[in-house]
């Protein structure tokens, strides 16, 4: 439910604030008010479309925030999963803020749970929570796929049934796509096997191994420079441990003899610097060693240089046509591999899949044919229900009928609902009065399947009075007993029955909005009865309006109502 609002700077409202409660909560004042911007800051919590017109004049930006408890919730798991999937996360007390801003300029910004985040998801976070009917949205109940929609919502057997199809629907969709694909584009698969076949044939038989190109480079640059090593590496081998042409001893002999004349020293200074040559000995012996591995590792085959630089040209050939280098190359190879076992177009793997697409047909058949006698159970009862409804409604001899008829399989299913009222579509039959009216009762009969939610009305009265607006006022008190309801409205028939009441004032340019205590309520009903705020006659017929329809209400929300 929605704790509290704040607005700012919106259409006449310049600030204000309201602490919402459960239950019946209305919206009253005068024409002009701005008890509609009060709706409009709901609709931008709900995600719906900025509008920079509805900023106050004169002001940068417009602002509305909203704090909401979902403790009873029926999809509190999956509102806490949205919030947490963006960053978001509740307070301190456990409940989620929501918020937009509205620039003067038409730049929209959205938050949710402290998160920016875009408008869209305040959008999915308000679709389990928030619920806003105005005189749009009973337009929108004409749309073919609410009232399909509403057929769905009214029996929980139907969703279980729906999920089941839509599996088989969309497992379905997938092998006559493959079926038609490999059908249509026989050639053209047979040509992508060729080639696929021909350019794994052609990797295969050069065989390369994982980083070749990168150690061949290396290889040949070894190569190039062979000779110049070698000789390097051997006059320097030679200095240490060989004799040159003239007969010179080498760097080891030499050091030997030195230290061989320090090693009988009686002085401790010589014959630690003895000691220091044979640590030198030792190192210039383990320097020839390394050089004589070196020498011999380098290439000694006269050819080898030839035919690394083939094999390079080889390499070279793969990475042109399939990658920049090998390592891509061998990925490239093993997805061409898989591609080629995901294609059989011989006439036993289409016959394979035919078979495979008509078992899956024969299942979404049976699967839809179970949805749709659910869906028939489900539209009998909700026209039942809800003609029932509308007979209380000033609409007794009106009856509404949800008449399942036959489609093409989509993702729904293979059925379209059409919602009838006196034999005929509600599209052209209902005028706004009755169209509100069934709107209501579709809710009211539909309630019975949630909790916890949030439902704004905005004037859904619109156009009825009399007993009719008592009818009204009681079956939004019913819809409250297990959701929290918000209504604008002009009928005082409504507002009684409110267990909230919050009234909008108009004062000079701007917007005051408060909470009334029960004497306001009654003063406040006078105002609504035709004006007669300052008639005792007004107020007594208020009280008595006033104290009827809290009578009733304490007995719906007693524990066994009568």
């Amino acid at each position: 439910m929605l704790a509290d609002i704040s607005i700012e700077n919106l259409g006449v409202i310049e600030r204000a604030s309201a602490e919402l409660s459960s239950g019946l909560t209305v919206l009253t004042g005068e024409t002009g008010a701005g008890k509609t911007m009060v709706v409009t800051g709901l609709r931008l919590l709900a995600g719906n479309r900025a509008d920079a017109s509805r900023v106050r004049q004169g002001a940068d930006k417009a602002a509305v925030e909203g704090r909401f408890i979902i403790d009873e919730l029926e999809s509190r798991e999956e509102v806490i999963q949205l919030v947490e999937s963006v960053g978001g996360m509740a307070d301190e007390n456990g409940e989620y803020i929501a918020s937009r801003t509205v620039s003067a300029a038409g730049r929209s910004k959205a938050y949710l749970g402290g998160r920016a985040v875009p408008a869209a998801t305040l959008g999915e976070f308000a679709e389990k929570i928030l619920t806003v009917h105005g005189q749009n949205d009973q337009l929108r109940l004409l749309a073919p796929d609410q009232q399909l929609l509403a057929v769905d919502r009214s029996d929980h057997k139907v969703g279980p049934l729906l999920e089941d199809y839509a599996v088989a629907f969309r497992h379905w969709r997938t092998l006559a796509k493959d079926y038609a694909h490999r059908t249509q584009s026989r050639r053209e698969l047979a040509q992508e096997v060729d080639r696929l076949q021909y350019a794994v044939a052609e990797i295969d038989d050069i065989a390369p191994e994982p980083g070749e190109d990168a150690g061949l480079v290396e290889l040949i640059r070894r190569l190039q420079d062979v000779d110049g090593l070698r000789e390097q590496a051997s006059s320097a081998l030679g200095a240490i441990d060989g004799e040159d042409s003239f007969g010179e001893s080498s760097a080891a002999a030499l050091l030997g003899q030195a230290r061989s004349q320090l090693a009988g020293a009686e002085d401790p200074k010589l014959s630690a610097l003895g000691e220091q040559l044979g640590d030198i000995t030792a190192r210039l012996s383990d320097i020839a060693g390394e050089l004589g591995q070196f020498l011999d590792g380098l290439p000694a085959d006269p050819n080898q240089l030839e035919k690394s630089l083939q094999r390079q040209q080889e390499l070279k050939a793969l990475t042109r046509k399939y990658a920049p280098d090998i390592d891509g190359v061998l990925k490239w190879r093993e997805d061409a591999a898989a591609r080629l076992s995901s294609i059989d177009t011989s006439g036993e793997a289409l016959e394979e899949l035919k078979r495979q697409v008509m078992e899956a047909e024969a299942e979404m058949i049976a699967k839809a044919k179970a949805l749709t006698l659910a869906r028939k159970r489900a539209a009998a009862a909700l026209s039942t229900a809800v003609t029932r409804e509308l007979a209380g409604l000033a609409m007794g001899a009106s009856a509404l009928e949800a008449q399942v008829r036959t489609a093409k399989y989509s993702r729904t299913g293979a059925d379209e609902v059409e919602l009838m009222l006196n034999g005929r579509p509600l599209a052209s039959s209902a005028s706004g009065g009755e169209l509100s009216r069934v709107m209501l009762a579709l809710e009211v009969v539909l309630a019975a399947n949630t909790s916890g939610t949030t439902m704004v009305f905005d004037e859904v009265d619109a156009g009825v009075g009399g007993r009719a607006a008592v009818e009204i006022g009681r079956r939004l008190a019913r819809l409250a007993l297990n959701n929290q309801v918000i209504v604008v409205t002009h009928l005082p028939q409504v507002a009684a029955f409110a267990n909230a009441h919050i009234h909008v004032a108009k004062e000079l340019a701007t917007s005051g909005v408060s909470n009334l205590t029960p004497e306001q309520r009654v003063e406040e009903l006078a105002r609504m009865l035709a004006g007669l705020d300052g008639s005792e006659t007004g107020r007594a017929h208020a009280q008595e309006l006033y104290d009827r329809a809290q009578e009733e209400v304490g007995r719906l929300r007693a524990p066994n109502p009568l």
